[in-house]
Parts: C-alpha cells; structure tokens; sequence
C-alpha cells in the first residue's frame, strides 16, 4: 500500500501564494506551535477595522469575478455555469428573499452569534463574504462539516444535515470541495488574528472562543490540504490588505498551519526526510538535489510546481546518490520539487532560478 507522505507533501507544494511586503513575517521565521501563532497574531493583529455598511463597496474589490460579478461561494459552480449571478448593484443586495437568486447578502462565516456581534470581528473582511441571502439563512450559525445525508441542498451542491466527520454528529452546513479551503484558512485567520482576545465570546459546538474544538481543527486541517490555496484566494489577500492592511498568513504561507497546530488527520507517520541538498543557488541549465542514496533510481518520483501550483514536465535523471534536473527551459523563480518512493519518506525542495 502507497504510504501517505504524498498527501503530506502537497502542504508544502502550495507554499508560499501570495506575495506580502517584505519582512513582513521575519519575527515568526523558526518558529512553531502556540509561540507560532502568538507571533502571527502579534503581525496581523489591529487591522484597520472598516464599517459593517461599507462592505458591499469593498465587496467590489474582494470578491469581483474577472466578468464583474459578484463571487459568490455558495452559489458559484468552477468551470461550469452559476444557476444564477448577481451584480454589485443595491438592486441586487438584501432586501427580502423567498428563494435562491432573490439578493446576496454578508455572510459572516465565523457566526456573529459565536462572538456576540463583537467589533472588530463583525466587519472583518477575512471572514465575511458576499453570499445568496437565501443559503446563507439556511446555512444560518450552523458549523461547518461534512454531511452524511443531506436534508436540503443548495443548487450549486451545498448541502445541510447530520455530520459523519469523526467527533460531531449535530447539524452542519457543507460546501462545495473546492472551497472548503478557503473557509479553512478563514477559520485559521480567526484562531489566530483573535489569539488571547477571545475572552467571553459564547463559542458553539465548532469553537471555543476563536479556537477550534479537536474535530473541527481535524476537519479543517483537511480541508486545508484537500483544496490548496488559490488564485481567488491570492487575489483575495492582497485586496484585504489594501483596505484593513493585514493579511491571512495561511493564505501566504499554508505551512504555518503543520507548524502550529500538527499534519493532517489520518497521516500514519508524520515524518518528512529533510536530508537533501539542492545546488546551485540560484540554478542555470541544470540542477542538482543530493538524496544521499535514500531513494532508488529505478522507483523515486519526481514532480515540480510553481509558488501558483502549476505542474512542470522536466526533464530528470537519478543516480545512486544525485537527482539531475533539466532547469535549462525554466523562467527565473521559485520552484517546489517533491520526491516520493513507495515505501520511503517524502522529501521538498525549494529551486530557485
């Protein structure tokens, strides 16, 4: 059976998305665990707060499609056709709604229920999102979790019901898998941004105070991993940062999360070799990783990605104790390379050319 450092690995394929202003995370650098996250939260922490009314404005900055409409989670369908879009229009904006597609409204992820309708957390764009006013009642300030059968589904797939993850059984609301990750990482940013600042908040059945309970961190570490960081989320990021001038630091560095709260749930070994060398720095026309003889020539894998995820073919040869990489057609940049062998721990490599 295929171990699963693989799973493991792709963590740390996504490193590293968006770009924040430099040294701007130079104080949590070796860091890890709570001293990890008190550091982060020190980085991030008095954001510039905005309005809850001025939302809908700044809404045009985070959450525009490329096509000027409104990016709508619950309702959006990637890569296929929406069963209905709104604009950024008042028009469009709740107001009453008796079905799906009536107005979208401010969807605060975390419940303001969960904090009690506290400043700065209600206005905090991080976690609020424009969402269908419709799903965002039914899904209303119930947790998020994986439903085992639903009993009632949005049109784009979002689902209510009974959770079947491990450790809650109560009634959870569900979206669809490829933005799981980004209400991970949102819930991330609250653990942290709100670190030490959480006293008296009521909490539910998916926190305590800002910090997840065991099963919601599992489910969320998850999620984290099963749906990577992406462009949306980038984009995102450095809109936020324009207008409350802090930023989400799982979007910019997913790692943090290993590092502060452990790997995924269900990873037998939580083991990585970290005993490679990569030559030169910077590469030219070729590149040279040091295994020191761990992997076999005959049945290591070699994969490569861009800090955006995009996979590149190259070309490689193995050795008894050095992996070759053909660098040569590569532009200048960061680059991940993963190694994985049946059987063998894992191994990450940052290239630079």
């Amino acid at each position: 059976m295929k171990p699963f450092f693989s799973l493991l690995l792709f963590s740390f394929v996504f490193t590293v998305q968006a770009q924040p202003p430099a040294g701007y995370y130079a104080s949590a650098v070796g860091l890890t665990g709570a001293q990890l996250q008190s550091i982060l939260h020190s980085i991030i922490d008095g954001h510039s707060a905005q309005s809850y009314s001025s939302l809908h404005t700044h809404f045009q900055s985070t959450d525009q499609k490329s096509n000027g409409t409104v990016w709508d989670m619950y309702s959006d369908v990637p890569g296929g056709n929406p069963p209905y879009v709104y604009n950024f229009s008042s028009g469009d904006q709740c107001g009453n709604y008796s079905g799906e597609g009536d107005c979208y409204n401010r969807e605060h992820s975390f419940p303001k229920s969960w904090f009690d309708s506290q400043a700065p957390m209600y206005s905090d764009l991080f976690q609020l999102y424009p969402t269908d006013g419709y799903v965002n009642g039914r899904r209303g300030n119930y947790p998020y979790g994986e439903v085992g059968s639903a009993t009632w589904a949005s049109l784009n797939g979002s689902r209510v019901g009974n959770c079947n993850f491990p450790g809650y059984s109560g009634i959870v609301f569900e979206p669809i898998d490829e933005y799981k990750g980004d209400f991970a990482r949102t819930y991330f940013y609250m653990s942290t941004r709100y670190y030490g600042e959480d006293n008296g908040w009521p909490g539910s059945e998916q926190v305590n105070g800002s910090q997840l309970k065991p099963w919601a961190l599992d489910l969320m570490k998850k999620w984290h991993i099963e749906d990577p960081v992406s462009e949306k989320e980038t984009d995102r990021n450095n809109a936020v940062w324009e207008v409350q001038n802090n930023r989400n630091p799982f979007i910019d560095n997913p790692e943090y999360v290993s590092l502060i709260w452990g790997g995924p749930v269900g990873i037998a070994e939580y083991e990585i070799n970290k005993n490679i060398r990569v030559y030169p720095v910077p590469a030219h026309s070729e590149c040279f990783i040091d295994h020191q003889g761990y992997y076999d020539p005959y049945k290591v894998s070699i994969s490569l990605h861009d800090i955006t995820g995009r996979q590149y073919t190259v070309d490689y040869t193995v050795s008894d104790n050095v992996i070759k990489l053909n660098s040569g057609e590569l532009q200048s940049g960061f680059y991940l390379l993963t190694i994985t062998q049946e059987g063998k721990h894992a191994a990450f490599a940052r290239v630079v050319k």
